[in-house]
């Protein structure tokens, strides 16, 4: 097999290239293809591409069938079950013996599920600002009557003549605490970041130390699958364990909750190539996958997952998700779920060199 070593031109283009050999092994891969199957070229090479002709007989039966007639046959709008579980939407066109040393077939994949998720990342930011605008201007109102009933509550308990009824002052005191908590909670973080570079791998192994403390003697089976080339991101590390902690702990509590057997919580890490967060195109980012093999998201929940005040749990506040996706916009990043099969997976993604960098250091971006 020859090796992948020729200039890969074809990095440039959106549709992913995959070129296979005649026994489905991969002689070429684009950089959109490495995205789009979720898996390197390496990881490609010593795998394969049996597992996924077994996920997927549709693609099987059309490929027989253009190397059977010769003819290039196209795909549309197919479901395909890739590397992860992971599922996406596509065009597929399929070119039989193509000219190419030791080709047996091409696949050209037009990622549908991308143009997809744009476009429901998009309307799904249009609502998250307007319900975050309503919920400030809420929380602005609520604050000023919270103050007033608080300061009574402290001038009542010191007119009381009975000790014993200061009981009570001391409720509405508690009570109101926990509501101006509740508020400044939905108002969104306040500190401002504290920006440097950072490895990520960094906060998500303090995550996994905290998570393991927690869980005590709980079983829970970890599985780490970082990628060691990852370069650092310009980051508040402070805030990305804070994120990280919501979504694991999100995962660990559905596992729980859910009596999942066996429970399996893992940490993911990829470079992602010409990839888009709120319509700006990055060159380069960096995805961190929180994935575990619980209940899932109930699919009523899948459009409103990160509004404030949602939540899939009985007695949940519904402002951890919210409250991350906001930190994440804050470092030009976002946070997406990830439709999968038996697995649930959440993906924080970070530009590794953001356009107009929060907290200056614009200089520091000339070196790319």
């Amino acid at each position: 097999m020859k090796p992948r070593t020729e200039p890969r031109l074809a990095d440039t283009l959106n549709t992913a290239i995959v070129v296979l050999d005649e026994r489905n092994r991969p002689i070429y891969l684009n950089s959109a293809a490495e995205q789009f199957l979720g898996t390197s070229y390496t990881a490609a090479l010593k795998s394969g591409f049996d597992a996924v002709f077994e996920a997927n007989s549709l693609l099987v039966d059309t490929i027989r069938e253009a190397l059977s007639t010769s003819q290039v046959m196209t795909l549309r709008e197919v479901e395909l079950v890739l590397a992860h579980e992971l599922v996406r939407v596509a065009d597929c066109a399929i070119t039989p013996r193509p000219e190419y040393p030791g080709a047996r077939v091409m696949l050209e994949l037009n990622d549908i599920e991308r143009h997809l998720r744009i476009s429901r990342d998009a309307r799904i930011n249009s609502l998250q600002m307007t319900t975050r605008q309503m919920m400030r201007g809420l929380a602005h109102e609520l604050k000023n009557p919270l103050g007033g009933v608080r300061g009574a509550a402290q001038l009542l308990e010191r007119e009381l003549p009975d000790d014993r009824l200061t009981e009570y002052t001391r409720i509405i005191l508690q009570e109101t605490d926990r509501l101006r908590g509740l508020i400044d909670r939905m108002l969104g973080p306040i500190d401002k970041p504290n920006f440097e570079w950072v490895n990520v791998h960094e906060p998500l192994e303090q995550v996994r130390q905290l998570l393991r403390i927690e869980a005590g003697d709980k079983p829970l089976d970890w599985k780490l699958d970082y990628d060691p080339s990852l370069p650092d991101v310009w980051a508040d590390r402070d805030q990305l364990v804070q994120v990280l902690l919501n979504l694991a702990r999100n995962a660990v509590q559905a596992m729980r909750e859910g009596e999942t057997p066996n429970p399996r919580l893992t940490f993911r890490t990829r470079v992602l190539r010409q990839f888009t967060v709120h319509g700006k195109r990055h060159r380069l980012a960096v995805r961190i996958d929180v994935e575990d093999n619980g209940p899932g998201v109930p699919k009523e929940l899948v459009e409103t997952l990160f509004l404030p005040m949602v939540s899939g749990r009985p007695g949940g506040s519904g402002l951890g998700l919210s409250l991350a996706q906001t930190i994440a916009e804050r470092h030009q990043g976002m946070i997406e779920f990830v439709p999968m099969r038996r697995v649930t997976r959440f993906s924080l993604i970070l530009p590794i060199h953001p356009d107009d960098p929060p907290g200056g250091l614009s200089s520091d971006f000339s070196n790319e």
